[in-house]
């Protein structure tokens, strides 16, 4: 063979090994201690026990829950008995819908969020203006474009109901006359003035009894807890130095983990089991369309304090001194755009993606990652990533490795009987 030529095939070959090593970066031979650390922090083996909530004294009651478990699905709490809470958080998909906003009465203005593990975190909706999950529960049933019922009409409902009002007696007591078939201080025209009509003291008895459907609501919601996924088992094995890991995760899911944890800066918001720290984020998300920008928490923080329902109301079981989240919550303009960092796990399975659903697929979300674009209101925090092609194939593989079923008793995921 021509030496000329030889040469250039070596130089070629060379070449080509260099061009495999820049774009398919493969996974560490051996985590060290740091990365095991992490590793070890993301694993659910690490997830501790369901935090008490103080505002809800029946959070972890057994029979709150069997009459939130019915709540949940009775379509009965809607205008037009069609929509349910399972409408939107739908058992099969994760508690999510795969749309991307949410359609009860009507189409809404934001994108379901998935109900798994969401009882750990602090702050609810995308904005986070409800403080509590029993506070978050109420409101769209008064929601016109969700359930657009009223809380008269729900204390109606639990009072002529055996079952529901069976349930609820067991729970929280007698309930009391409800004089009048709708009213809501929330609602439309004709409900606020018949809301107007009652003296306080019955006002109070209907807040009271919506609130408590709300309390047993979340103690429902409290049962959703997400299953083990590859990666946890992975996790768990790495930690245990076990010969099986190696089968646990491709090459590929192992070095996204790898920039899941580093270069890709994942880990900065989605840390800790649930793979979400609870935080609100400006990431340059575009506005949904035919919407004008969403202020975020900005706002949230707002509603919060002024919730009739937050965990400084008369309807909360905490006292004062149990509501630091909400005294002492963050307060500033570069709140301006945020939104709720959601859960990693099962992403793969809850397309669409963002407050609005604005973005299709997990590829296209780690592209805006990528590019970090302009952010439509105050900054972006996020910054551009500069990763190449492969490396965010691989990222997209290690994600796709946090689907599990549910860690849930399978009774608590389809509607109850009615005998129940």
């Amino acid at each position: 063979m021509n030496k000329i030529v030889f040469t250039s095939i070596i130089v070629a070959l060379l070449a080509a090994v260099s061009i495999w090593q820049l774009w398919w970066a493969p996974a560490p031979a051996q985590w060290n201690s740091s990365q095991l650390a992490l590793i070890r922090s993301l694993s659910l083996s690490a997830l501790p026990p369901l935090p008490s909530d103080p505002s809800n004294a029946v959070a972890d009651s057994e029979a709150a829950a069997e009459l939130g478990h019915q709540l949940f699905f009775d379509t009965r709490l809607s205008d037009k008995s069609n929509v349910s809470c399972a409408t939107c958080h739908q058992p099969e998909n994760y508690f999510a819908d795969n749309l991307p906003l949410a359609v009860g009465e009507s189409v809404g203005p934001r994108h379901t969020p998935s109900l798994v593990g969401l009882s750990y975190s602090p702050w609810f909706y995308w904005d986070g203006r409800k403080d509590s999950q029993w506070a978050q529960a109420l409101a769209p049933l008064e929601a016109s474009h969700e359930h657009n019922f009223d809380r008269t009409r729900l204390a109606r409902l639990i009072q002529r109901d055996p079952v529901l009002s069976s349930k609820y007696e067991a729970v929280f007591g007698p309930l009391p006359e409800i004089p009048i078939e709708s009213a809501s201080p929330v609602t439309h025209e004709a409900a606020r003035q018949a809301w107007q009509s009652l003296d306080p003291t019955q006002q109070d008895e209907i807040n009271r009894v919506f609130s408590n459907a709300g309390k047993a609501l979340a103690a429902y919601q409290r049962k959703l807890m997400p299953g083990r996924t590859r990666f946890d088992d992975y996790a768990d094995a790495v930690q245990a130095n076990s010969s099986a890991k190696s089968d646990l995760l491709s090459t590929a899911e192992r070095s996204g983990l790898a920039l899941f944890i580093d270069k890709a800066q994942c880990i900065d918001c989605h840390n800790g089991p649930l793979l979400s720290n609870h935080e609100f984020h400006n990431t340059g998300i575009l506005s949904v369309s035919g919407q004008l920008p969403s202020m975020g928490r900005f706002d949230g923080i707002r509603q919060a304090r002024d919730d009739a329902f937050n965990c400084l109301s008369p309807y909360s079981d905490a006292a004062a001194s149990q509501c630091m989240e909400l005294r002492f919550a963050r307060d500033s303009n570069d709140l301006v755009g945020a939104h709720k960092t959601p859960t990693l796990r099962n992403v793969a399975a809850t397309a669409p993606y963002m407050h609005g659903g604005q973005i299709a697929t997990l590829a296209d979300v780690l592209q805006h990652y990528n590019d970090a674009p302009v952010s439509m209101l105050s900054h972006n925090e996020a910054k551009p990533l500069g990763l190449r092609s492969a490396e965010l194939r691989q990222l997209e593989a290690f994600l796709r490795t946090l689907t599990a079923p549910l860690a849930t008793d399978p009774r608590w995921l389809s509607a109850p009987h009615l005998e129940e």
